[in-house]
């Protein structure tokens, strides 16, 4: 990703509310010519080309302009950029830490959340109630989508069917940033609440590797004795860093 200038902060000023927070009559206030042609000329690119048509600030201006739709957002969509890294970073940052961007109000955090929603909700539709082998590919798309970008460790668990059909994914914990607790009686107490009959683990390492700690093994044998006493299958724990997973079934830690 190209980063653009320095985000001064004579135009952080620019931005101390976004406007769907701040009282401003649509009457009272119209939409700038200049503005109004880059956005048009922003859309149209975008439904030719699509999104690969767009580098990532564009992108997120286009996110940005039903929140703010009546300034300039490119400065603060490359101010984000500038403060996140980029595009899926941006998206999935905490609440917490977009508030804290000058500009950045609730309007537009509930955009933003509302497009990680969305990209969640589709990658989700391509596995659940799949066949999880026959559609493996697009079980590490939605892990990745969903978990790769985390600022903290998240645990879920795949339940499966005796057809290995997902039935259900769950968020078991949330932890910090290198940890993350895990109870293997809850899992394996999940696993019988929805007759399943296996389980995939997976989590995710904010650092960017997905090398499993030693912790990571032991909680994985931990919730495999526990899976094998009630006759439930351990298929696999997929750890997912930044841009890769690794499979403890492929690296012979099951």
């Amino acid at each position: 990703m190209t980063r653009g200038p320095h985000f001064s902060d004579s135009q952080a000023a620019l931005f101390d509310l976004d406007e769907a927070v701040g009282q401003v009559s649509t009457k009272a206030k119209a939409l700038p010519s200049y503005i109004k042609d880059h956005r048009a000329r922003l859309r149209e690119r975008f439904m030719v080309g699509g999104a690969a048509a767009l580098p990532d600030y564009e992108l997120l201006e286009l996110v940005l302009f039903r929140a703010i739709p009546r300034r300039d957002v490119k400065p603060l969509a490359r101010h984000l950029l500038e403060e996140f890294g980029d595009f899926n970073r941006v998206m999935s940052a905490p609440a917490a830490r977009l508030r804290n961007i000058s500009g950045v109000g609730e309007a537009v955090v509930t955009e933003l959340k509302i497009v990680e929603a969305a990209a969640h909700r589709l990658a989700q539709a391509k596995v659940l109630k799949k066949h999880v082998v026959s559609s493996w590919d697009a079980l590490l798309d939605y892990c990745q989508t969903a978990m790769a970008h985390g600022e903290i460790e998240q645990f879920r668990v795949l339940y499966l069917d005796r057809k290995n059909v997902l039935i259900a994914d769950e968020a078991q914990a949330k932890g910090t940033v290198d940890h993350v607790p895990v109870y293997p009686r809850e899992v394996v107490k999940r696993a019988l609440e929805l007759n399943a009959t296996a389980m995939i683990l997976v989590h995710n390492h904010p650092s960017g590797d997905p090398t499993p700690s030693d912790a990571d093994i032991d909680m994985t044998q931990q919730i495999q004795l526990a899976a094998d006493t009630m006759g439930i299958t351990l298929h696999d724990h997929l750890i997912i860093g930044m841009s890769q997973e690794l499979s403890f079934k492929a690296e012979g830690l099951l």
